[in-house]
């Protein structure tokens, strides 16, 4: 701040932004050498990238230094991981088994995801140990109005709490209505 011109601001004459980081120019290098390899980008999702071979198929997840990957063959498995080895400097870490809250097992006629982990930490966050069960959690035919003599409660642990809960709807479809009827207010 200058203090002979309160009113004044200072103009940039490089912008900060869009500079080549580190971590852009990798996921950059990363990118293009996926694309060589034939995958294609996803749509929705640029970090995820597919590669399909006849009847078999390649998935690969970069989530920020991180690649998860999976493929309907292990021997494409195999490959890829060889061919990035090659390529990057990187180590195995070994199968998946936790992913941002979500656990995968891998099963004989699939892929089991749980996010029993992910539901303790959140009843611990909200100091919800002591709460009562409900087997179903609302009806759908319940209606929500303001509580005009209600005590007041704190709206951004109440938005934390509701965002937590719509996270938890990917392994627990079943809760959506509720979850969404709780977020409007």
């Amino acid at each position: 701040m200058d203090y002979e011109h309160p009113n004044h601001v200072y103009k940039l004459k490089n912008a900060i932004y869009g500079l080549k980081q580190a971590p852009r120019s990798w996921y950059d290098r990363l990118d293009s050498f996926l694309i060589e390899q034939s995958f294609t980008r996803g749509q929705v999702d640029k970090t995820l990238f597919i590669k399909k071979l006849n009847n078999k198929l390649l998935i690969v997840q970069i989530y920020v230094d991180d690649i998860i990957f999976g493929a309907t063959e292990e021997t494409l498995c195999k490959e890829f991981s060889c061919c990035m080895q090659k390529e990057f400097e990187m180590s195995m870490m070994g199968e998946l088994n936790f992913f941002l809250g979500l656990h995968g097992k891998k099963m004989k006629h699939g892929t089991f995801l749980s996010q029993t982990k992910y539901c303790i930490e959140l009843i611990k966050k909200f100091s919800m140990e002591k709460c009562k069960e409900a087997s179903t959690p609302m009806a759908t035919s319940t209606y929500l109005d303001l509580d005009e003599k209600g005590k007041s409660v704190d709206e951004s642990r109440y938005r934390g709490m509701i965002g937590s809960l719509l996270y938890l709807t990917v392994s627990r479809p079943d809760i959506m209505l509720s979850i969404c009827l709780c977020a409007r207010y």
